[in-house]
């Protein structure tokens, strides 16, 4: 069975946007009732609560004087956030994520229905008393519904995300067609080999683009009294360059890793610390601007729906300081370094260009390893690499493996 996200605008009448900030309200509060509830439990017995022991608690509040109120939200909304509650504890507890934490009325809202949801033409009907919402449905919504999460973004907008369940699977991996390796920047985002030429995305820098609107809002926005109704209409005017923003980013991120992965089979490319080099106050602001982590999930999820194959080579493999024609590796690269020379071969290499091809060459080499391995029974985990530094905790599902050796038993082409 295969899972597809759909994301969908809402249009609420005034009626229905009280009614759905009812509704948030409710699974906020209840979401801090209980997270407070499992850390005292937790405190006075050392043991801490589960789902079912969560919902027991519901019935006794809704009769009670003070949170009679919770009886008017649709009891399956306050149940999804009991479960979304003890998933939470149970990543942080497999060293998946940080400690629950409790919501604030001035985040984001949102709330989960998990069932008896229903699409119709241009309609979304919520079950309870919200009833049915236009909505710009630009997409068929394929397979059986099940589980609709409503949300409200601080720019006033309401979304709905809508995970459907369709018969299938993705096809099989396979590692025969084209092969690019990329190398990721601040400069050129992406500099792509694919073993015959060298191409250059520019770096769209989208907060740099909207850096003195943004300035000129926030100090307005600073200025105004808390609480007062100016301040709500500047937060939300700020909120808004933000949206677009990253609206900017994510349709480039979308186009041209859409455009990467349909010419081509095999995606290599770093595991780059992003969290270490963020600590680069020099760099921080255009690293977090230029979202790497995003576009490496985006190629991986999209080859593994077209039978791709997405290979991550260990991030401490000296992509820029080897020569791409003789192997030589140099023993420093500083990083306003942008072209440098040989000593041994006297090859003159662009820096970025470089790293390209040898990233693209090690992920061949991983490739036919890792085949070699399957094919001979060996160990495929030694044949991919792996990290040199392993990670506490539970590896996250975001991250793909260096390479799938069941995958391919017939190699790639070589360099």
């Amino acid at each position: 069975m295969l899972r597809k996200v759909v994301k969908i605008r809402l249009y609420p009448s005034e009626e229905q946007q009280i009614k759905l900030a009812q509704a948030f309200g409710c699974s906020r509060w209840w979401w801090n009732y209980a997270l407070n509830h499992s850390i005292e439990t937790y405190k006075e017995t050392g043991k801490g609560l589960g789902q079912s022991a969560l919902n027991a608690l519901l019935p006794a509040l809704k009769k009670a004087e003070e949170t009679k109120w919770l009886g008017d939200c649709y009891s399956q909304i306050l149940q999804a956030t009991t479960l979304n509650l003890t998933t939470a504890y149970k990543n942080f507890f497999e060293g998946r994520a940080r400690f629950p934490r409790f919501k604030s009325k001035k985040g984001k809202q949102s709330m989960q229905y998990p069932q008896n949801v229903k699409i119709l033409d241009g309609i979304v009907k919520l079950p309870g008393n919200v009833g049915e919402i236009k909505a710009s449905i630009h997409r068929t919504i394929e397979g059986k519904i099940k589980t609709v999460t409503v949300s409200k973004c601080h720019s006033g907008k309401y979304f709905a995300s809508i995970i459907s369940e369709v018969e299938g699977d993705n096809p099989a991996s396979s590692c025969e067609g084209n092969v690019i390796g990329i190398d990721l920047g601040v400069k050129h985002f992406a500099v792509v080999s694919d073993g015959s030429k060298v191409s250059k995305f520019d770096n769209p820098k989208y907060i740099r683009k909207h850096e003195k609107n943004l300035k000129r809002k926030q100090q307005k926005l600073a200025r105004k009294k808390d609480g007062s109704k100016s301040r709500f209409r500047n937060k939300k005017l700020v909120a808004k360059v933000h949206e677009r923003v990253s609206n900017s980013r994510q349709d480039f991120l979308h186009k041209l890793s859409t455009k990467l992965v349909n010419d081509n089979q095999v995606v290599v490319v770093e595991n780059l610390n992003t969290k270490g080099m963020v600590r680069n106050h020099n760099l921080a602001k255009s690293i977090s601007d230029a979202a790497w982590g995003i576009f490496t999930n985006f190629l991986a999820y999209k080859l593994e729906r077209k039978g791709g194959m997405f290979v991550e080579i260990d991030r401490w493999f000296p992509s820029s300081k080897l020569c791409s024609n003789c192997f030589y590796q140099m023993s420093e690269m500083p990083l306003d370094v942008r072209e440098w020379t040989c000593p041994h071969c006297g090859t003159h290499h662009d820096r970025d260009g470089n790293a390209a091809v040898n990233i693209r060459a090690e992920g061949i080499r991983i490739l036919k390893l890792a085949a070699s391995q399957s094919v001979g029974g060996g160990n495929p985990v030694t044949a991919g690499g792996g990290e040199v530094r392993p990670k506490r905790g539970r590896k996250s599902n975001l991250r793909r493996s260096p390479a799938s050796p069941e995958a391919c038993t017939v190699c790639v082409a070589s360099v």
